[in-house]
């Protein structure tokens, strides 16, 4: 034996091994500061997980929204102009707001049927999408129209990406349709 202390050379053996163990093992100086630092990763992914899950969840509401509210702006009315249709648009982004309004589509569709309730587009517009083209075959719900009706149709999508999902996730992809039926025409007119 060279007479070195076992616990500074590195290697234990026999009784000094064991001693060195028992004093590691009563010492709990630092415990809690090792317990947290391996439970703050746990913590801080909870916390933007819960974040990141509320922002999608008022992402997705305002979709909706968006929906409804250009729908129900554009069923108010007898008739429709360019003007008309750009301030359904500009209120539908509004709702939209504080998330960004790049990636969100608005269509906003006036469906007439005929005498034998067959579904067709009167008139199309969309934002950020092209419109439906007019006198194209549309399939509503089954018990929406009855002959000679109408009814405003408008579909909305919108990308969701956060700086967080985008490393989790990448883009998650909302979808709303609408139908309302005109409140002040059998059927919703539109000029330029």
């Amino acid at each position: 034996m060279t007479g070195r202390n076992e616990s500074t050379t590195g290697k234990c053996a026999g009784r000094g091994c064991i001693q060195l163990l028992r004093r590691y093992a009563s010492d709990y100086r630092g415990l809690a500061a090792v317990e947290f630092a391996l439970i703050l990763p746990l913590m801080l992914a909870f916390y933007l997980g819960g974040i990141e899950m509320t922002n999608m969840l008022v992402a997705n509401r305002r979709v909706t929204a968006v929906a409804y509210t250009a729908a129900d702006l554009t069923a108010q009315s007898a008739s429709l102009n360019d003007s008309d249709i750009a301030d359904i648009f500009a209120a539908s982004a509004t709702i939209l707001q504080p998330f960004n309004t790049e990636p969100l589509t608005v269509r906003i569709t006036s469906v007439v049927t005929n005498a034998s309730n067959v579904a067709r587009v009167a008139w199309s517009d969309g934002f950020q999408i092209a419109p439906r083209a007019v006198n194209s075959s549309v399939t509503l719900p089954a018990g929406l129209t009855t002959p000679g009706s109408s009814v405003i149709f408008v579909e909305t999508t919108y990308g969701y990406a956060s700086p967080v999902g985008e490393m989790i996730a990448g883009t998650v992809n909302f979808s709303e349709t609408a139908y309302l039926k005109p409140r002040r025409a059998v059927q919703i007119t539109r000029s330029n």
